[in-house]
């Protein structure tokens, strides 16, 4: 398959690379390079330095495409509530963009990066694709309408929608920045010998899911899907507070005992988000493989390499 993944040179698009080409696909990378490094991306991998809210300045060099995997966005909540207009636009106004573009070039499927921010306060744990959607800021609201318009748009230009919904997603080359970033805030100070800073109590619960399954959950099942298309959860079901999540890191990294700096509870703060995924498990047969503790080896290990300590 010609598969098209904007933002393929970030954190998740350049995992999302290194399994679609080692299956065997043709893999276009799009990306602005703002966040995005294109030393993270696979060789075999062709890569276009572009805009997404302005496809068709960079989107002749692409012939036809069978998938759109579209994971360009703004992650950052805060810079959302500080710059809504270009939340919107980022998060939104190109995600339509590349809607019209995909069915301009005969794609018959579009898989979209969602957020667990659309659920907002969670009505039960863990949550479901049924739970109410009630977002606390631009960015998960922006992600809602999107969700809207990969559906809407999608089942009326005969394109199958697939919308996956993240959990707090953590690995190697992450940037300590946007939603679930803890993870790579966390192994940053542990790389330069510094303290945590947490953010409230601690008690406060996510679902952290390794970003290499997130991988494999964006590539599975691609062209299989029928039109009415699928909005699913990746998460692993499992909570971690943050708290013990500082300990067990400092401790896979040697530097117990592990010190800590407590501020003020952030405004709009959930204070416990876990997914259901059991309906991935059963659309994409998607089932976590990399448990916590082996997930955060690699990501300390990776951040070692990046920091040499």
């Amino acid at each position: 398959m010609r598969i098209v993944v904007t933002g393929g040179a970030g954190f998740i698009g350049s995992h999302v690379v290194d399994v679609l080409t080692a299956a065997g696909h043709e893999v276009w990378v799009v990306d602005n390079l703002v966040a995005g490094r294109l030393d993270q991306v696979a060789p075999a991998a062709r890569c276009l330095v572009g805009d997404v809210l302005r496809p068709d300045e960079w989107g002749g060099e692409v012939a036809g495409v069978d998938v759109v995997i579209h994971l360009a966005a703004q992650v950052s909540v805060p810079y959302g509530e500080a710059h809504p207009q270009a939340d919107g636009a980022t998060n939104l106004l190109a995600t339509i963009a590349m809607l019209q573009w995909a069915e301009k070039k005969g794609a018959k499927e579009f898989r979209f990066a969602s957020s667990a921010a659309v659920y907002g306060v969670p009505t039960h744990l863990p949550l479901d694709e049924n739970a109410p959607l009630a977002p606390l800021s631009f960015y998960g609201k922006h992600k809602e309408a999107a969700e809207w318009a990969v559906r809407h748009y999608c089942l009326t230009h005969g394109m199958a929608g697939v919308v996956l919904r993240l959990a707090n997603v953590y690995g190697p080359r992450q940037r300590d920045e946007g939603e679930g970033a803890v993870v790579a805030a966390f192994a940053g100070r542990l790389a330069h010998g510094e303290p945590a800073i947490i953010h409230g109590d601690g008690g406060q619960s996510r679902d952290f899911v390794y970003v290499g399954d997130v991988a494999d959950a964006f590539a599975a099942r691609l062209g299989q899907l029928s039109v009415q298309g699928l909005t699913a959860n990746i998460g692993t079901g499992r909570p971690t507070t943050i708290l013990a999540l500082w300990r067990s890191m400092a401790r896979l990294a040697g530097a117990e005992p592990a010190a800590v700096r407590y501020g003020s509870a952030r405004a709009g703060d959930i204070r416990d988000s876990v997914l259901s995924a059991e309906r991935a498990k059963a659309d994409l047969e998607f089932i976590p493989k990399t448990d916590i503790e082996t997930g955060l080896r690699e990501t300390l290990a990776y951040f070692r390499r990046e920091f040499g300590r």
